[in-house]
């Protein structure tokens, strides 16, 4: 189901690929709160990081091997000729482009995200670093997805909250994960690379029935309330799972 959650995010930024972004978090604290009347709020509070999925695409593999490649039939080290010195320049010269690239179109992205309802505080700190203070409140009569922005280009949620038709709610967490399949979906930089940062914690508070959850600690339950916890780390690599069922619904 996070597969179909996955695609349907892919399908409906396909014309942004050119220009997407993937989003990891770093260091976070975040809260799902989903009560039995299908009222929820969602909070973030922490790092994200970056990753462009342009250049992500130039660093994988070609299959081909510049050294030995022909001039006019002659290999370059044949004819003794030292390219280190003006790789070596042009290499240094290409990164500090991008990295101004990387930094203004960054900063784009935050001024973008700063006028999204639920986003109270977005600030650029520099190599693909934001601090973010997320939190909206709503009703669950849709899918609720986090982060999502098409003008900002972001397509992998960390993150989803699919609404069912039995009255049940799925809540899954792929970007909580270093899993390649659910955090990345096969796409941008490697999953170790883009969960590389993750160290947070994961709450789901909730007065309804709690059909299922993942978390071997199992769940807590305080004044009539039920709370899961899951900590992120990179050597997570199951993504945070529960199903919900809301007040009224029929089993």
């Amino acid at each position: 189901m996070t597969a179909r959650i996955t695609r349907l995010a892919l399908v409906l930024v396909a014309p942004l690929m050119l220009v997407g972004c993937l989003l990891a978090p770093g260091k976070f604290t975040s809260t799902l709160t989903i009560n039995a009347d299908r009222t929820f709020t969602y909070s973030y509070q922490g790092e994200v990081y970056a990753f462009d999925l342009n250049e992500a695409m130039k660093d994988m593999p070609s299959g081909g091997d510049d050294d030995t490649k022909k001039t006019d039939g002659v290999s370059l080290q044949n004819i003794g000729f030292d390219k280190d010195q003006t790789k070596d320049k042009d290499s240094a010269k290409d990164a500090a482009k991008a990295k101004a690239e990387a930094d203004a179109k960054n900063r784009e992205m935050a001024a973008t995200l700063s006028k999204e309802a639920g986003f109270r505080k977005v600030d650029y700190v520099g190599d693909g670093k934001f601090l973010i203070d997320y939190q909206i409140s709503g009703k669950l009569d849709h899918t609720y997805l986090f982060p999502y922005n098409l003008d900002a280009g972001i397509i992998i949620p960390f993150v989803a909250v699919e609404i069912r038709a039995n009255g049940t709610a799925r809540v899954k967490a792929p970007g909580f994960a270093n899993d390649s399949k659910d955090s990345s979906g096969g796409m941008g930089p490697d999953a170790s690379k883009a969960s590389a940062k993750l160290d947070g914690t994961f709450i789901l508070d909730t007065d309804a029935e709690i059909v299922s959850q993942n978390n071997e600690d199992g769940v807590k339950v305080v004044n009539g309330r039920k709370t899961v916890t899951w900590k992120a780390t990179p050597l997570s690599n199951t993504a945070p799972m529960a199903v919900v069922r809301f007040a009224g619904a029929a089993k």
